[in-house]
Formats: C-alpha cells, structure tokens, sequence
C-alpha cells in the first residue's frame, strides 16, 4: 500500500563511498522484524519495535499527513496499555525518540518475542553459524551476552514467514544477530552483477545485503530495490544443515512444558536437513 517504490541507481551514493564500502563486510539480510537486547529492571532484556496503530477515526488523516512529522503525534496512534491493568504505561522518552519497548513475560502484543527469551534463566534462542563450516546452529545464548545488540526475529508468525519456519500447531521462532551471517563470496559493487548474484546463485537467494563498514554505518541493499522478487520458494539460509544444541542440565531452572525453550532441549544433538524440516516430538 506504500505510495512509492524505493529503487536502487548503478551509483553508489557518497555516503556509501565515505564510509569506505568497498572494504566493508557484506553480510545476509535476514527478513524478520528488528530486536534490541539491553538493561531494564536491572537485568538484560529483550526489546522489541513498539507496534502503534491509527485508530479508526484517524485512519484517513493518517494517509493524508503520512509524510508530515509535524501531525506525527497528534492523535492518530492508540495509547500504549498495560496488558494486565490497562492502564496508560509511562514509557519514558527512550522509547518515544527511538521507539523501542521492553518484553515481558506474558506480553500478548509481543508474545512471538517473549517465546524466544528465558529471563529466568537469562538466555535466548538463537539461530547462528556452528564451528563446522556449512552448518547452522540452534542454542541458548545469554542475554549478556549479546547485551547492547540488534537482532532479527524470525519466525513462524513473522513477515509471513519466508523461511518456513514451524506450524500453525507448533510455532518456531528464532533471534538472529545482525551481521551473523557473513556472504563468503560477495558480487561486485555494480548494479549489473549484483542483479546477477541474487538471480544465479545459491547464496544470493536472500532478502538483501547489509554491508557493515569499519566506522560502523550500515548500508543495505533489499532484492526490491533492484526489482526482483521476494519472497522465494527457496532460500540460502533454508539449504543449510542445521543441529540443535541445548544441554538442560547447564539451567538450573524448569521450563515450561509448552515453550520453545523444553521443546528444543529435547532436540539436543538432533541435525536436520534444513530449518524448515524442525519438527518437535508429539
């Protein structure tokens, strides 16, 4: 429904030059929605991209002023609740100037994120390279540990789930780091053989690519911005290996018998042939 269409020119903006891309890191741009892990309530946390929708009646002034920040905050989003009091949550100005909010354990909004996250035990569930080359790995991972980091969700119930991910029945969801997924052999920095590497080869069936440059500016490039398709019926990080490594016995917690995090310890040294083949045990 977007009124306009971003694409990509044959050149490379100044930007892109000043911050030396052709000595970046290309890496995969995984297609889920954004992540950010940093402290609240004294601990690491799992935030999430705050969700905020134009009521009905403003459904209309919202389309006419979509590119007016001055109306921005005049009346056209829903206030932001408390799920257990409903009551108006005071969210601080971090959120409102970046627009992150915390998750917490039995968010409904949110609970696609809240299933992927431990906070008793303080861990989450993420999807990287394993120590053999060609394989992925699922493990838990330490909230610390990626602690002032942006990730991926990914998922069942995330963007249509372009990767296959899980059931209706049984949702999977996984937190991918950004930039974990380095492109071993990269196109040139011509429009003419990128086109070419998403078209005719294996790695370059993905979302996009999101160079990581030494002073640290990200530039992205998504197969839209050229005109070509996604999603595809099959995906780089769909051809994969990938085993599962969640040893129960390093927690000294309970999981839940119905979360992701019981289901996937019961996996522990299970390989399957693509993310999509993961099924739990009935």
């Amino acid at each position: 429904d977007s009124p306009f269409k971003v694409l990509a020119t044959e050149a490379i903006t100044g930007k892109a030059l000043e911050a030396d891309i052709y000595n970046a890191i290309p890496t995969e741009k995984v297609d889920g929605t954004c992540c950010y892990v940093t402290t609240y309530k004294g601990q690491p946390y799992l935030w999430a991209r705050m969700d905020r929708k134009p009521n009905k009646q403003a459904e209309k002034r919202f389309k006419r002023f979509l590119y007016s920040l001055e109306d921005y905050n005049k009346g056209f989003f829903k206030p932001l609740y408390n799920s257990k009091r409903r009551s108006k949550v005071n969210i601080g100005p971090i959120l409102v100037e970046n627009g992150w909010v915390p998750v917490e354990k039995n968010s409904k909004q949110y609970c696609w994120h809240s299933s992927v996250v431990n906070y008793e035990a303080e861990i989450a569930l993420v999807l990287k390279h394993h120590a053999d080359p060609g394989l992925l790995e699922i493990s838990p991972v330490p909230l610390s540990e990626i602690l002032e980091q942006t990730l991926e969700l990914i998922g069942t119930n995330i963007n249509a789930n372009p990767y296959g991910l899980g059931s209706k029945k049984q949702p999977v969801h996984l937190l991918v780091p950004h930039g974990a997924f380095e492109i071993k052999n990269p196109p040139t920095l011509k429009q003419t053989d990128i086109v070419s590497w998403f078209e005719g080869c294996n790695e370059g069936k993905v979302e996009g690519i999101v160079w990581h440059c030494r002073d640290g500016c990200l530039i992205k490039l998504h197969r839209h911005h050229l005109g070509l398709h996604w999603p595809l019926a099959e995906t780089y990080l769909n051809s994969q290996p990938v085993v599962i490594s969640f040893n129960r016995t390093k927690y000294d917690c309970d999981f839940e018998p119905k979360s992701l995090f019981h289901r996937f310890s019961n996996l522990d040294g299970r390989r399957f042939d693509r993310l999509k083949d993961i099924k739990f045990d009935a």
